[in-house]
């Protein structure tokens, strides 16, 4: 028994097989079949769009994600209000009718939280940083500060993903993914989407679908690159399996997978190719790559000694750089642990630890090396911190609840203007108050800057057209080079 929809495709497919028999050229129809499977009509590789919309000002992104929501109160966003007014409560009207989360709505006091670390004005720009990040205030003014993030998601899973993908809800593709199916790739023996995970964070899961192709073809994925002697899963050959078996099988491999799309056009079975294909050069690519043992020791004196230590996020920026050198085209670090609703003096005194010195380091590696022009680096949460006390106020601890009415990403190279901040939040830390930038406007201006007119890259699924912005999204013109 079969469905409606198989007996159409069947019937079809019967059709014109009939047609080609009668042909006198009986190899016409072999031919044919093979038409799709042409590297130059390949959009796996070579983007669906064929060139950018616009003129591109990036030609890569490196997304450094801080997974957890960092406080904006203790990096970049200074409130001395909050230190003048420590202990008080947090003002009827300030609040508003803002939902706060079920961790303290029921708290009957929410007593305002001065930060207990140290604010100072750094380089030509007086950007405020805290003293936790000594390397970035060095370089703030390579930096585009926009501290009038806001997001319509309150919890960790739904607000990741609404940044990831646009949507707070499973199944659209990543950014990456959007990028890879607009723009192709720049180096065809490494994907053109690749995601590290940090091993030295910690907290709030993250999930595969955060960089996943969603209703895209596969191809489109991120691929995982981790810490250790096998970066990329299931690479190498398994023991006993020859280089030249290994070939040999993916020949008739991929001519078995050329049958099935001739008899099929199923759009997957291309991608399964050309992922296939893709393993077979990254045998060489990635460890290649992955290899630090071509880089000085002034360089990991740069990113700092965890940048010794594969899969760290020292480790993680270094590599990043080493991609960007290779143009691939959209690199994501995920680093866990900026989640902190108690203890957070000492918990983001040991996150900045562990990312500031590899932070700042990649912008100035990228910088000296002639790459941070036309490379954009991304640094940023997926929401902010309230300026009260999550739980009891002490004067040495205290925690932030999450709160998306605000909070501060930075961004470096690529088209944005350096030593600048735009936006701005009130005196208190907890409502926008000029120039606001939405998740959405945010996702535009990254298209943008990459060459790409986000109302224009579309995908048709289930009726319905898609875009990473959804129905929403302006570009933020003045942070524009």
């Amino acid at each position: 028994m079969i469905n409606r929809r198989q007996f159409l495709t069947r019937a079809a497919q019967g059709l014109g097989t009939a047609a080609l028999a009668g042909a006198t050229d009986l190899s016409l129809a072999k031919d044919l079949s093979g038409l799709a499977m042409q590297p130059e009509q390949r959009p796996d590789l070579n983007g669906i769009l064929g060139k950018p919309h616009l003129p591109a000002k990036a030609k890569r992104v490196i997304y450094l994600f801080q997974s957890g929501g960092p406080s904006q109160l203790e990096t970049f966003d200074y409130k001395p209000m909050l230190n003048k007014m420590h202990g008080q409560e947090l003002p009827a009207e300030v609040r508003g009718d803002q939902v706060l989360t079920g961790m303290s709505a029921q708290q009957s006091s929410l007593p305002l939280a001065g930060s207990i670390y140290d604010f100072a004005q750094y380089g030509d720009s007086g950007a405020w940083v805290s003293e936790l990040l000594p390397h970035t205030a060095k370089i703030v003014d390579d930096l585009c500060f926009v501290k009038s993030m806001h997001t319509d998601q309150i919890n960790h899973d739904p607000a990741i993903t609404f940044l990831q993908t646009g949507f707070p809800i499973a199944g659209r593709p990543s950014i990456g993914a959007w990028l890879n199916y607009g723009l192709g790739t720049d180096n065809n023996n490494l994907p053109g989407f690749i995601v590290m995970v940090s091993t030295n964070g910690g907290g709030q899961p993250l999930y595969s679908r955060l960089w996943g192709n969603g209703f895209l073809p596969s191809i489109h994925q991120g691929v995982q690159f981790r810490g250790g002697k096998e970066p990329v899963l299931y690479l190498n050959n398994p023991k006993g399996l020859s280089m030249d078996l290994r070939s040999e099988l993916m020949q008739h491999l991929r001519k078995l997978n050329e049958a099935e799309y001739a008899h099929w056009h199923d759009q997957e079975i291309k991608s399964r190719i050309a992922q296939m294909e893709m393993a077979e050069r990254m045998q060489s690519s990635v460890p290649d790559v992955t290899d630090f043992s071509d880089e000085p020791d002034w360089v990991f004196e740069m990113y700092g000694p965890d940048s010794r230590k594969p899969g760290t996020y020292a480790a993680n920026c270094l590599l990043a750089r080493r991609l960007a050198e290779r143009n691939v085209k959209f690199t994501q670090l995920y680093h866990q642990g900026w989640d902190q609703h108690d203890y957070l003096p000492g918990g983001i005194k040991n996150q900045c630890k562990k990312t500031d010195q590899a932070s700042a380091a990649l912008v100035t590696d990228l910088k000296q090396r002639g790459l941070l022009e036309d490379t954009l680096v991304v640094w940023g949460g997926e929401f902010g911190r309230t300026n009260y006390s999550q739980g009891k106020l002490t004067a040495t601890n205290y925690g932030r609840d999450h709160h998306p009415g605000c909070f501060t990403m930075w961004m470096a190279g690529g088209g944005v203007k350096p030593g600048m901040s735009y936006g701005e939040t009130d005196e208190f830390g907890y409502n926008i108050t000029k120039n606001p930038v939405h998740v959405h406007d945010f996702q535009a201006t990254l298209l943008h800057l990459m060459g790409i007119d986000h109302e224009k890259l579309t995908y048709k699924y289930q009726g319905r057209r898609f875009r990473l912005t959804d129905v929403h999204g302006k570009i933020i013109k003045d942070i524009l080079a």
